[in-house]
């Protein structure tokens, strides 16, 4: 069989490999303990349902316009400022299946053949995969645990070139935790400021997810608002994984772009979910808060797990809902049977000995680390924390 050379560009995203092998372990009877997905075991909160089986039963089953409904264009405005105070209006946002399709129509529409599109480590999986899918070349900045994880003014300024199209990032970060401060990002604000030619894609997914205040948008710099991208959607702050829904906020003109994608791809997101986001976005918020203390909670839990085992050192995450800890200390150890020489061999050394599934750090970046979800119950943290510490004792 004769498959296209653009599979060999990228990988399969590893969150999903590793929740897959645990699913294949499980159906072999195995006790498995999902420590990977960044999935809220949440259920989604009654009254979005309630809008999604009105939306059933008023007969939103047609296709919906490919940017999205009118109103719920409108709604995502209504939440920007509310929450946000941007000023946006519905030509400036597009609705897509699910955040990760937003990003990807973003860099389909903004990307070419051979543009650098500048990316700070660890960043989420599927960012560097669907730059090679579009034939851009990713350039990493590599952070590190002295620096919370989080990329500076100069590094970047120091990473622009002339063929820069494209800086992406997360805040709250996808695997690390990290929030970006006002006064940091108005330090890469002025850098951009420099570099007219460069966009800014702001993955603001899990925006309600945060420990330490308020969120705080890139996009609120007047100056550079025109190329900032900001991606969000309903998956992390309103357990709405399933119903596939985000968004992007920009441009017209890149909106547009993205639009005329979408439109040969997928077309309209989900009707029936539309007509829930409405509602999700536009009503009271006290379930994504009670969410967001019962993870608080959780945080607690694991960082003290984690701070028992020995040889591991983990930055506290200020927001998102995982750990990132350094398990290098491990490399080179072995159980007598099995050496472990780097992040993939000792997930998958955890998952074979302990039936506790992660995801291995150099997915995301950062081979001395892997990352650790807690959106699952304390008593399954607790349980899968020890099962960790038990494996790892073994590892001399």
């Amino acid at each position: 069989m004769s498959l296209s050379s653009r599979l060999q560009r990228f990988s399969e995203p590893e969150t999903l490999r590793m929740a897959k092998m645990g699913r294949e372990l499980r159906a072999k009877g195995f006790d498995v303990i999902d420590l990977s997905l960044g999935e809220p075991d949440f259920d989604t909160p009654e009254h979005i349902k309630e809008a999604a089986k009105k939306a059933v039963d008023e007969n939103w089953s047609h296709y919906p316009p490919v940017a999205g409904y009118p109103d719920l264009r409108e709604a995502v405005c209504t939440k920007l400022k509310r929450d946000n105070n941007l000023d946006y209006k519905p030509e400036n946002i597009l609705v897509s299946t699910g955040a990760k399709q937003s990003i990807a129509n973003l860099i389909m529409a903004l990307v070419d053949t051979g543009d650098e599109v500048i990316i700070p480590t660890p960043y989420w999986v599927s960012y560097s995969e669907i730059v090679k899918m579009s034939e851009g070349v990713p350039v990493m900045i590599r952070t590190s645990a002295a620096s919370g994880y989080k990329v500076t003014a100069a590094e970047v300024e120091a990473a622009i070139t002339p063929k820069t199209k494209l800086f992406m990032f997360s805040s709250p970060c996808n695997p690390t935790g990290a929030v970006y401060t006002k006064e940091e990002l108005s330090a890469l604000a002025d850098v951009f400021r420099k570099h007219p030619q460069v966009y800014i894609m702001s993955d603001e997914i899990y925006e309600y997810i945060n420990y330490v205040g308020k969120h705080e948008s890139i996009a609120q710099f007047d100056d550079i608002k025109d190329r900032v991208i900001i991606i969000n959607g309903l998956s992390k702050g309103f357990a709405m994984t399933g119903y596939r829904l985000g968004f992007i906020a920009g441009a017209p003109e890149i909106v547009k772009a993205c639009e005329k994608i979408q439109g040969q791809i997928t077309s309209g997101a989900n009707a029936v979910t539309q007509r829930a986001a409405i509602v999700a976005l536009t009503t009271d918020l006290a379930p994504s808060k009670a969410m967001v203390k019962e993870f608080a909670e959780r945080k607690k839990v694991i960082m003290a797990r984690l701070a028992e085992i020995p040889g591991i050192t983990c930055n506290e995450p200020d927001g998102a809902f995982y750990v990132f800890p350094d398990i290098s200390s491990y490399f080179g150890k072995s159980d007598g049977t099995t050496t472990v020489n780097n992040s993939d061999e000792l997930c998958f050394y955890i998952l074979e000995n302990a039936h506790v599934t992660t995801v291995t750090g150099k997915a995301f970046g950062e081979d001395k680390c892997i990352r650790i979800a807690y959106t699952n119950s304390l008593s399954k943290i607790e349980e899968g924390m020890a099962r960790i510490k038990a494996v790892l004792a073994k590892l001399k």
